[in-house]
């Protein structure tokens, strides 16, 4: 049973090759996609810490399932598997002392608000012994006998309750304010960082680090469930000359304006970024390679239709600028790196074209 094949050679019987080639590679196929799911599902459990590296983690792991789906040798890609384990080994230690390490630390935060929350039983405990002893009081003055005397007792007393409440009241509430004006800037302040981490400084959108990041991410599930994500590669043309004849500072001005035309054909959904010096990039979800070029063409007419003027300039000069597009769309079983490399030929034909133009990978021979 564990040689069927030859049974039928024994038999006289012809070996279907083909058949045997086709149910092979079928299986390779198979156990190919149910590694790169199970690196993936890998890389969802990883935590983003930057403390672990968790970015160049994922990396290597995308990087390995790109790499089982090439034709290296087996002897090769079992050294990279045994590698790749080996990393996966040494993270799953690394992220199980980091977590073990974090919850130490918030059990001292515990102990720090337990005893807090003790300071604030016995201020409670001293309300109450003050409350009680008012009971007590006007306990008392139902033994009076005057009518009178016994009506401004209780109104004293009634005063005093009041204004013990009123200072219960004014602490407690001194105290919460003062506790979520810590945690309001302390979650800012968290924000502000990881933000900060993710935009490029002089443009505000994404930059390159989380552009890679979130690409890869969709190249990875695109492995495991195809999903129809398109690319635009977007360069300034003769930005050089730009910055060359007018300066740095109009140099970034007109990276910014560029980024603001972008900003107005952009989707709520679509991922704007900074690729690199002039070079941008849009990912979008959702979109065909026909919907892509479509989108380019669009940019380029409204950025190549608009005249800036130029601030500190002796005359009111103005200047135009072009960018060039290329197109791609992620396809089933892609990777990151080939998604990007198709656009960028694309945009290289556009260049090499005439510039303020969009083509697609289809366009280039």
């Amino acid at each position: 049973m564990l040689f069927p094949f030859r049974k039928k050679e024994a038999a006289g019987e012809p070996v279907n090759w083909a058949s045997e080639m086709e149910r092979s590679e079928a299986g390779r196929e198979f156990y190919l996609l149910c590694s790169r799911a199970l690196l993936q599902c890998v890389r969802e459990f990883a935590l983003d810490i930057r403390e672990l590296d968790a970015d160049r983690f994922k990396t290597a792991l995308a990087e390995l399932a790109e790499r089982l789906g090439s034709q290296e040798t087996v002897r090769r890609l079992q050294s990279d598997f045994e590698q790749g384990t080996t990393a996966i080994g040494g993270f799953a230690r690394r992220q199980k002392d980091y977590v073990r390490d974090r919850e130490t630390e918030f059990k001292g935060i515990i102990d720090v608000l337990t005893k807090a929350v003790v300071v604030q039983d016995s201020d409670n405990r001293e309300y109450n012994r003050s409350i009680l002893e008012q009971s007590r009081r006007l306990e008392e003055i139902t033994l009076l006998d005057d009518i009178k005397r016994v009506k401004l007792a209780i109104v004293k007393e009634v005063d005093q309750m009041r204004e013990a409440v009123r200072e219960k009241e004014s602490r407690d509430g001194a105290k919460i304010d003062k506790l979520s004006r810590q945690v309001a800037v302390l979650r800012g302040e968290l924000e502000s960082v990881r933000s900060e981490s993710e935009r490029d400084a002089l443009t505000g959108i994404l930059n390159r680090r989380a552009f890679d990041r979130r690409l890869t991410d969709l190249a990875a599930r695109n492995a495991v469930k195809e999903q129809e994500v398109a690319l635009l590669m977007i360069d300034i043309d003769d930005f050089k000359r730009v910055n060359d004849q007018y300066g740095h500072l109009t140099g970034d001005s007109v990276l910014a304006a560029v980024v603001s035309k972008c900003r107005q054909s952009t989707r709520g959904e679509d991922v704007l970024a900074r690729y690199g010096g002039e070079e941008f990039c849009i990912l979008l979800p959702g979109a065909s390679l026909r919907n892509a070029v479509k989108k380019g063409r669009q940019i380029c007419d409204s950025i190549a239709s608009t005249r800036y003027l130029l601030e500190g300039m002796p005359t009111r000069e103005t200047l135009g600028i072009t960018v060039s597009i290329g197109a791609s769309v992620l396809r089933k079983g892609d990777t990151a790196a080939a998604l990007i490399e198709r656009a960028d030929r694309a945009l290289y034909l556009a260049k090499s074209s005439g510039k303020n133009r969009t083509f697609s990978e289809k366009d280039v021979k």
